[in-house]
C-alpha cells in the first residue's frame, strides 16, 4: 500500500475527532450562581452522553465525541471552580459585584464581574479576567480605571458597586 494512502486514511481518522476545548491558564474563580451554572450544564451533558449511548450502534459517533469531548472540559471547569463569597460590598469592586460605570462621554454601563464560563457580555456578565473586569476589579466608588481594550484604551469612572444578590 503506498504511504500516501495510510496518511489520508489517518488524517480522515483525525478529521472525525473534535478539537479539545481549551481551558484558560487564569484561576477558575465562580460565584455561586456560576458554580450552579457548571453543575447543570455537567449534568445535561452526562444526560445527553447517556441518551445517545443507550442507542448502541445507532448512535450518532460524531455527537457522542462532541459530548464527551464537552463533558471532558465541563467537568475539569468544575473540577478547578474556586468559588468566591457573595460580593457585599458597595466600597470596592469585587468577583461577583455589580458595577455601573461611566466613559469619557458620560454614557453608563452596568455590569457583573463574574468567572470566565459565566461571561455573556449580552446580559451584562463580564469575565473578570476581561480587560474591562481587570480594570474595574479593585476600584472604589469615584476611582477612574483605564480600560485597556483593543479598540483603543478608554478612562472610565466607577459611579456605583453594588452587591452581587441585586439584580439587573
Amino acid at each position: 500500500m503506498s504511504r500516501a494512502f495510510v496518511n489520508e486514511d489517518q488524517a480522515a481518522a483525525q478529521a472525525d475527532q473534535p478539537v479539545e476545548r481549551q481551558v484558560s491558564a487564569q484561576p477558575n474563580y465562580v460565584t455561586p450562581s456560576g458554580l450552579a451554572l457548571l453543575q447543570a450544564k455537567v449534568a445535561e451533558l452526562q444526560a445527553q452522553h447517556s441518551a445517545q449511548s443507550a442507542l448502541g450502534e445507532r448512535a450518532d459517533k460524531q455527537r457522542l465525541a462532541d459530548l464527551e469531548r464537552d463533558l471532558r472540559y465541563f467537568t475539569q471547569r468544575l473540577q478547578s471552580a474556586q468559588v468566591v463569597t457573595q460580593a457585599s460590598s458597595t466600597e470596592k469592586v469585587q468577583i461577583g459585584s455589580w458595577v455601573t460605570f461611566a466613559d469619557e462621554h458620560n454614557v453608563e454601563q452596568r455590569v457583573q464581574l463574574v468567572g470566565e464560563d459565566q461571561a455573556d457580555a449580552a446580559h451584562g456578565l463580564v469575565n473578570w479576567g476581561s480587560p474591562l473586569g481587570r480594570a474595574l476589579l479593585g476600584a472604589h466608588p469615584g476611582d477612574e480605571v483605564l480600560w485597556k481594550r483593543p479598540a483603543g484604551d478608554q478612562l472610565i469612572e466607577v459611579l456605583r458597586i453594588e452587591p452581587a444578590y441585586t439584580t439587573p
